[in-house]
C-alpha cells in the first residue's frame, strides 16, 4: 500500500512507461511537465496541436522536445479529438488538458465515436499527501458535480474506489462529510450521508466502510475522535476518502490544503474508460507532474483489470 505520493510514484517503476496525449499541447505549463515526466521515467507523451506553435513554447521555455512526437492540428476543438482518439484506440494511455477550455476538452472527452465515456458519471480525485498524516488522503468531488445528489454521491464513491485500489488500497474507509457527525433532518447532507453508511452496510456499496455523517475532525484526527468518545465509529481519525458534500467544501479544503500546508498532491478526473488529467491552471508544475505519475498507476491497475 502507498502511504506517501513518492512511493505511489515510485510505482511506475514496476511497469511499462505509460504514453499521456496531450490536446492542444501549445501550453508553456504542460509542456514542462510532460518533459519533466518523461525525464523521471513516469510517462512519455504524444503532444497533440499546432506544431510551430509547440515548438515556440518550447523554445521560450527552453525545453528540448527531441523524441516527443507531435501532430500537427491547427484547430483547437480537431486537436481535442485527435488526442483523444489516440487513447480510444489504444495509442495512448493518459488523456491530458492543454491549451484549451475546459468545456471543449470535456466535450472530446464525451464524444460517442471517439472519447472515453462509460456510461458513468464523471468525477474528480484529488490524492494528497499530508504531513502529520500517515497514509493518503483521498479528496472528492472537489472540481466537477457542484451539487451532488445521493445518487452522485454513489457514483463519487464507486469512481474513486477505482483509484484507491490501484493505490493498492482495498477497502478504504469512506467519510461523508458534514458539519456534524449526527443526523439533523434540518442537515440534508446529514441525511445523505446516513442513507450511504446505510447502503454500505446493506452491501448496495461495497468494497469500502462508509461511515457517515463525520465532521472534518473525526475523519483525520483520531485524538478528535478521542476526545469527542466517538469510539463505536467505524472511521475515527482513519478515513482514507473524504467526501465532500458539495463543491464549495470540496473546493475550499483543496485549495486551504494546498496554499498553506506541507503537501504533495495529484488530481485525476474518474468515470472515464481512461485515465483523464483535468488540472487546474494554478496548479503548480509538480501537481501536473504528479498527476501524470498518478493517471499511469491508474492506467496500469486498468490494463491489468480488463
Amino acid at each position: 500500500m502507498s502511504k506517501t505520493f513518492d512511493e505511489l510514484v515510485s510505482k511506475v517503476n514496476e511497469f511499462e512507461m505509460k504514453k499521456v496525449a496531450v490536446a492542444v499541447a501549445q501550453d508553456s505549463a504542460v509542456l514542462e511537465a510532460v518533459k519533466a515526466a518523461k525525464d523521471r521515467k513516469i510517462a512519455d507523451a504524444i503532444l497533440v496541436g499546432h506544431k510551430d506553435k509547440i515548438q515556440a513554447v518550447a523554445d521560450e521555455m527552453g525545453i528540448d522536445l527531441t523524441g516527443f512526437e507531435i501532430i500537427h492540428v491547427e484547430d483547437d476543438i480537431e486537436a481535442s479529438l485527435t488526442a483523444v482518439k489516440l487513447v480510444h484506440d489504444g495509442k495512448a494511455d493518459m488523456y491530458m488538458k492543454g491549451l484549451i477550455n475546459t468545456k471543449d476538452f470535456l466535450k472530446s472527452v464525451l464524444n460517442k465515436e471517439v472519447g472515453l465515456r462509460t456510461g458513468n458519471a464523471l468525477s474528480h480525485v484529488c490524492v494528497f499527501d499530508i504531513k502529520g498524516i500517515d497514509h493518503l488522503l483521498f479528496l472528492t468531488d472537489v472540481a466537477f458535480i457542484p451539487y451532488p445528489t445521493l445518487e452522485d454521491k454513489v457514483n463519487i464513491i464507486n469512481n474513486t474506489l477505482e483509484i484507491t485500489k490501484a493505490c493498492d488500497i482495498e477497502n478504504p474507509k469512506v467519510a461523508p462529510l458534514a458539519a456534524v457527525e449526527v443526523v439533523n433532518p434540518q442537515m440534508p447532507v446529514t441525511v445523505e450521508a446516513a442513507e450511504l453508511t446505510q447502503m454500505n452496510k446493506d452491501g448496495k456499496i461495497t468494497g469500502c466502510i462508509v461511515d457517515g455523517p463525520l465532521s472534518l475532525d473525526l475523519a483525520i484526527d483520531p485524538e478528535a475522535a478521542k476526545h469527542k468518545s466517538a469510539t463505536d465509529r467505524a472511521i475515527q481519525g482513519d478515513a482514507d476518502v473524504l467526501l465532500f458534500p458539495d463543491i464549495h467544501a470540496g473546493n475550499l479544503v483543496y485549495k486551504a490544503l494546498v496554499h498553506t500546508a506541507d503537501v504533495k498532491n495529484g488530481n485525476i478526473l474518474t468515470g472515464t474508460k481512461a485515465p483523464v488529467i483535468l488540472t487546474s491552471r494554478s496548479d503548480t508544475f509538480e501537481v501536473k507532474v504528479n498527476s501524470i505519475a498518478l493517471g499511469a498507476v491508474v492506467a496500469e491497475a486498468m490494463k491489468k483489470n480488463s
